[in-house]
């Protein structure tokens, strides 16, 4: 039995859609813009080209299951893919976990995490003040919930689905932007018994720190404090989640900044278009990335193995600088250390990510690293 449970967070954003054809081009994916990235200082990698699976379409089966056995191969347990559900049956980019639940292959285990947040050109042009809104995330109520549950159930019940004690694992990816989380929490409860699949395990992510508070139904911009992580993790699981997926990228760089500075670019960066480039090295942002809180049963860390955004947002993008297969087995030592004591099925890390190219933050085989990241967790688990 491996110590560690390794699930590495998965984008399908590489094959073609409608949608984005009309805003981005024909033939968009994640691609067209990763190949396009420039280096903004010297000695900054990019563009990030892929090695071993190259530039693969997700829309081909072979491709799927490449992916996955170089995957096991290297001790991870399964995919957590991103799921796009806008309510009343509005998705994107689901055909490659659809093919992957319709062929039964690959044989290698999936879960799936709500993306719930709205698609606008931001993502790509890094200007929010002329922004156009692509497709909006919606909340319609318990109805909507049933269907969205319903729709995504033969997922659930596949016998590969990851599950938690026995329980199929479900990620929130913004849990405060719910604004009736528990009776989405408590229809999901209702119908997964009622379907015979046993009581859903609700992982909330969340970055430990507060940018806002929902009163009366309106948001309302905090100040963001390292003090917020106790309370936050309270309310959430005070919500019905189980679980806490830390997300600590945002933590760190207010640990590494002060509140003061970092709140003076905070408001620079989304109050107007100065492009502020943020770099970190990646041996500073490792001794931030985790917390004493990630000790806890009930809170799942994520590591980065890097981090550059500037694919998609240019001059105004986070970059985590002097990544390598090293630093990066280093934090992998660290988390074993942090979770060791947890019980099996809850020494869960999440990897950010399997291919999240566009942010340069892959596990994926690139031309400069190859297969070192993906060998570094191989070794952590042999260790």
């Amino acid at each position: 039995m491996p110590k560690n449970r390794y699930i590495a967070l998965y984008l399908p954003q590489f094959h073609p859609v409608d949608v984005n054809d009309k805003y981005w081009g024909k033939g968009f994916t994640e691609w067209t813009n990763t190949v396009k990235a420039k280096p903004l200082f010297r000695g900054h990698y990019q563009p990030h080209i892929p090695a071993d699976l190259g530039f693969y379409d997700l829309r081909m089966e072979e491709c799927r299951i490449a992916q996955a056995e170089l995957a096991k191969a290297y001790g991870i347990e399964g995919f957590c893919y991103w799921y796009y559900w806008f309510g009343r049956g509005e998705t994107l980019l689901e055909m490659p976990i659809a093919n992957v639940l319709e062929s039964g292959k690959p044989d290698f285990p999936f879960a799936i995490a709500w993306a719930n947040h709205s698609w606008t050109t931001s993502t790509w042009i890094n200007n929010k003040k002329t922004a156009q809104l692509i497709k909006e995330q919606r909340y319609l109520g318990r109805e909507d919930y049933e269907r969205f549950f319903y729709h995504v159930l033969p997922l659930l019940q596949d016998k590969r689905y990851i599950r938690i004690d026995g329980r199929p694992m479900f990620m929130v990816h913004n849990p405060l932007d719910v604004p009736d989380t528990e009776i989405f929490i408590e229809t999901w409860r209702t119908l997964a018994n009622k379907n015979g699949i046993g009581n859903m395990f609700f992982i909330a992510s969340s970055p430990g720190i507060r940018y806002n508070r929902v009163m009366e139904g309106k948001k309302i911009h905090t100040i963001p404090s390292l003090n917020d992580t106790e309370t936050l993790y309270s309310e959430l699981l005070a919500m019905g989640y189980d679980a806490i997926n830390s997300q600590n990228i945002d933590r760190a760089e207010l640990s590494i900044e002060g509140r003061l500075q970092y709140l003076i670019k905070f408001g620079l960066q989304h109050k107007t278009n100065i492009p502020i480039l943020n770099k970190y090295s990646q041996e500073k942002l490792n001794k931030y990335i985790l917390s004493e809180f990630d000790k806890q049963e009930n809170v799942f860390p994520s590591l980065f193995n890097n981090w550059d955004r500037s694919p998609r947002a240019g001059k105004k993008a986070l970059i985590i600088t002097e990544s390598t297969p090293k630093v990066f087995a280093r934090l992998l030592k660290q988390a074993s250390d942090i979770i060791k004591d947890k019980p099996f099925d809850k020494r869960i890390v999440f990897l950010r990510s399997w291919n999240e190219w566009g942010e340069g933050n892959h596990l994926e085989p690139d031309l400069k690293y190859g297969l070192g990241y993906l060998e570094a967790i191989k070794a952590e688990l042999e260790r």
